[in-house]
Parts: structure tokens; C-alpha cells; sequence
């Protein structure tokens, strides 16, 4: 095979090598593979005279030489027929090669976010263009609340290197929790020295998120590192996640109370009570927090108890019980209340207009019971004979206010008895002072007078008619 000048091979060799992104090395072994396949077809060589072959280049002049065992057979003008076979099995086998290399480079990606770009849709599959290699974003990989587009930017999250019917597929991810790792990790400065760790995350993509953060130095605030000032840093992760995913940051505690209660958030005032045998806890929330406990269609429940790896029980707190007589009591107030209001004496006017009224046929006031003793001293003041009081008694039994008349209208409602003797004390109270008044006596004493006058017999008035008939 005629020489191919230093410069040229050289100059071809370094330029595959790198435009591929393989090593020289490989390329060298890939063409000798293509002049050992070309001289099979050519000369119709067996399998097992080819394997006693081998081929010799040297690659600062790129002569190439077949021997078998250690012998030239190159046949002349080999070189010149069998350049079209060569060249096709190089160029596959500079292919295969490139693809492992890349398959080795983004290997060790994997767990890492990239930057990427939409290429094409394959079915429900989105192909990322994402450097040297492509990448496939399968349906379950695609966040529930994004709808991607032709040339759309986007970071992704390498998932893994699956091997398909297709051959070595690289997948990229949109909703796996890894992806939000690697955003805080690039968005805080914290998290990318270590100063702040990233416990644990649970995620439903394009919902909400719950990270749980810890500090591996003192006086470093790891939720406060995560949030950014007027939470700038946070923000900037929900951007690349679509805009529309909430992200619960978390302080992470070795104390699973204290870990559980905080995983519940929005929720507060809670108690708990761990079972360790089994990873059970019973979470007892107040009324009114428990439908932010638990979230929409129990999302909030279902993501602290990934986050914490343990199963979340929520209750409900029941209010204590109220004892009896304290439920009573403001019934029971409002009853007495309603009892005093019946019970109020009319004013002294009214009782002083009324007071004839309650004269008996015996000639005496009565009093009522329970009367103090003062009122024994109006008692014989006010006897005055039975025919005396029967015209008062008449003229004034039509002139008594309705309001006076209410208040001897029994009162029916059943009261407690100490309510009705006070109501009844201040009732008395009152007619003693109407009794006692000397402007009222004074009217009383005038009454009597006139009617002790003795009634004149009126005349009767003359007939007309017996006048006439006398006429």
C-alpha cells in the first residue's frame, strides 16, 4: 500500500479524532480492522486464516502491511482496490466508537443536570439535543404541568444510559426530584460548597415539592440559605421548574417529632405519637388546620410522609368536654334576667293612682307577705269603713294603667326561689313607699271626705203630661 504522506495521514488522523471526540489510538485500530475486511472480500480469506493475520501501520507515514506470522503478503495494488470497503468500514467503526465515547463521558453525568434543547417529538417521546449526544425524554419523565415546544431551552436532569432495541439511549428527566437538587445546588452558593446539605426531597412534578435542608456549619441558617433574600434564590428554581410548582423548604431534625411536625407544614399546633416498631404516627391537628395538613387531594400528607419515611396518621383534636353547669349557666342568666324584667315595680305615680284598687271588702289594705314592718304603721291609718271605699273602689277600678295591671298578672314562667322572694322583696318596697307618701295620704284623706258627705235624695222632676191632664 503506497505511503501517505506524513502531514496528510497525520493532519486526517488528528481531525477525525477530534471532531469525534475519541482517541487517535482507536482510530489507528479501527482502520487496520477496515484493511482486514477489505483483504477478507477481496481474496475470499476464511475466518481462521483470518484470525493468524494482522496488519501493521505505521502512523507517522500511514503505510500499512498484512502479515501472517510475521510475514508481508501484502498483494500489489491492494490499496488502491479494496479504498471503498476500507473507507465504509471505517467510517462505522469510527461511529460505534464515537458512541462509546460518549456514552462513557455522559456515564459519569449521570446524576447531574444539563442544559438542553427540544429537538423533535418521537411518538410520546421528546428528543433533547444536550451536547455531543442526544437525549430521550420518555412520557414518565415529562412533568405533569409543562407542554414543551420545537427549539424550547430547558435544563434536564440525567436520569440514566438504558439499553434499548435501538441501542444505548441516554435518558433525560423533567420530573425527577434529582432536578430540583441540581438547581438548588447551582442556585445556592451554600449548598454547592456543603456549608448546607439537602437531606431528602419528595416530589410530584409541577405540583409542589418538600426539601428537607440541613446545616454543616454553625451560624449558617440552611432554610434561610435556600430561600435568598425576599426569597430570590428559591424563586429562581421555581422559574426553571415551569413557574407553577410550590416548594416547601424544611429544617431537617434527627428528632422525628419535631421532623414529622415540620414536614406537615402549612400546618401548625401539632402533636404526635410515634410508633418505631412499625414507622407509624398518629398526627392529631386542630380543626382548623387539618385541611391544610392534608392538603389538596391529600398531597401535603402524602409528600411529608415520603419526605420523613414514615406513615402519617392524621386526627383530628377534639375540644375538651365543657362541664355541665358551666353550658348551663348562660341559659339559666338570661332566664333570671327575663324574670327581673316581669318583676320591676311600676313607677310610684302609677301604684299612688292605682292604690284604691286594692282595698278589700274587710276595709284593709292588706299587705303583701314578707312586708317589713314599717308597714304595720300604715295599717291603721288606712281602715276606713266597707260602704266609704266601694265608690273609689268603682271610680277608680276603670282608671287603673294597663301597665299596673300587668304587673298582678301572676307570673307563670318557673323560676328559681330565690329569684322570685327578691323579685317579690322590691315589690313590697315599693307599695310601702306609695303608702308612706304623705302627698298620696293627703289625696287618700280627701277621698274619704267626700265620700262621707251623706247623698241628698234628688227631687223628681214633674210630670208634664199629669199637668196637662189636670189642666
Amino acid at each position: 500500500m503506497p505511503a501517505i504522506v506524513r502531514s496528510e495521514f497525520a493532519l486526517a488522523l488528528n481531525q477525525v479524532a477530534t471532531e469525534r471526540g475519541i482517541d487517535p489510538t482507536v482510530v489507528i485500530e479501527t482502520i487496520k480492522a477496515a484493511i482486514l475486511a477489505a483483504y477478507r472480500k477481496d481474496y475470499g480469506t476464511s475466518i481462521e486464516e483470518l484470525e493468524e493475520l494482522s496488519v501493521e501501520l505505521n502512523p507517522d507515514n500511514g503505510e500499512a502491511k498484512i502479515l501472517k506470522d510475521k510475514k508481508d503478503i501484502t498483494p500489489p495494488g491492494f490499496g488502491r482496490i479494496a479504498a471503498q470497503t476500507a473507507k465504509q468500514v471505517i467510517l462505522q467503526r469510527i461511529r460505534e466508537a464515537e458512541k462509546q465515547a460518549i456514552l462513557t463521558d455522559y456515564s459519569s453525568k449521570v446524576g447531574t443536570i444539563v442544559n438542553g434543547m427540544v429537538l423533535r417529538f418521537d411518538g410520546s417521546n421528546v428528543i433533547v439535543d444536550i451536547g455531543r449526544a442526544q437525549g430521550v425524554m420518555p412520557p414518565q419523565e415529562q412533568s405533569s404541568g409543562e407542554r414543551y415546544r420545537l427549539n424550547q431551552r430547558l435544563t434536564f436532569y440525567i436520569e440514566g444510559i438504558h439499553e434499548t432495541f435501538r441501542g444505548n439511549e441516554i435518558i433525560v428527566s423533567r420530573a425527577h426530584k434529582g432536578l430540583v437538587i441540581g438547581l438548588f445546588n447551582r442556585e445556592v452558593p451554600e449548598v454547592a460548597q456543603g456549608a448546607v446539605e439537602i437531606k431528602e426531597v419528595a416530589r410530584e412534578a409541577g405540583n409542589r415539592s418538600k426539601v428537607a435542608v440541613s446545616s454543616t456549619q454553625s451560624g449558617v441558617d440552611p432554610v434561610g440559605s435556600c430561600v435568598g433574600q425576599k426569597g430570590v434564590r428559591v424563586q429562581a428554581v421555581i422559574n426553571e421548574l415551569g413557574g407553577s410548582e410550590k416548594i416547601d423548604i424544611i429544617q431537617w431534625s434527627d428528632n422525628p417529632s419535631q421532623f414529622i411536625t415540620a414536614a406537615l407544614a402549612p400546618a401548625k399546633d401539632i402533636s404526635v405519637k410515634l410508633n418505631e416498631e412499625n414507622k407509624t404516627v398518629e398526627a392529631f391537628v386542630p380543626e382548623d388546620q387539618l385541611s391544610l395538613a392534608i392538603g389538596k387531594d391529600g398531597q401535603n400528607v402524602r409528600l411529608a410522609a415520603r419526605l420523613v419515611g414514615w406513615k402519617i396518621d392524621l386526627k383530628s383534636k377534639t375540644p375538651k368536654e365543657v362541664p355541665a353547669q358551666v353550658a348551663e349557666a348562660p341559659a339559666e342568666s338570661k332566664q333570671t334576667v327575663a324574670v327581673q324584667e316581669e318583676a320591676k315595680p311600676a313607677p310610684v305615680q302609677d301604684l299612688g293612682e292605682a292604690k284604691p284598687s286594692s282595698v278589700q271588702e274587710s276595709g284593709e289594705v292588706k299587705p303583701a307577705e314578707n312586708m317589713p314592718p314599717a308597714a304595720e304603721k300604715t295599717e291603721a291609718t288606712s281602715k276606713t269603713p266597707k260602704k266609704e271605699q266601694k265608690a273609689p273602689q268603682e271610680k277608680t277600678a276603670d282608671s287603673v294603667p294597663p301597665e299596673v295591671a300587668t304587673t298582678q298578672t301572676p307570673v307563670t314562667q318557673p323560676v328559681a326561689d330565690d329569684t322570685t322572694t327578691k323579685a317579690q322583696e322590691e315589690i313590697n318596697k315599693a307599695v310601702v313607699q306609695a303608702v308612706s307618701d304623705p302627698a298620696i295620704s293627703e289625696e287618700l284623706k280627701a277621698e274619704e271626705k267626700t265620700a262621707a258627705k251623706p247623698i241628698e235624695p234628688s227631687k223628681p222632676e214633674p210630670d208634664q203630661n199629669a199637668e196637662k191632664n189636670h189642666e
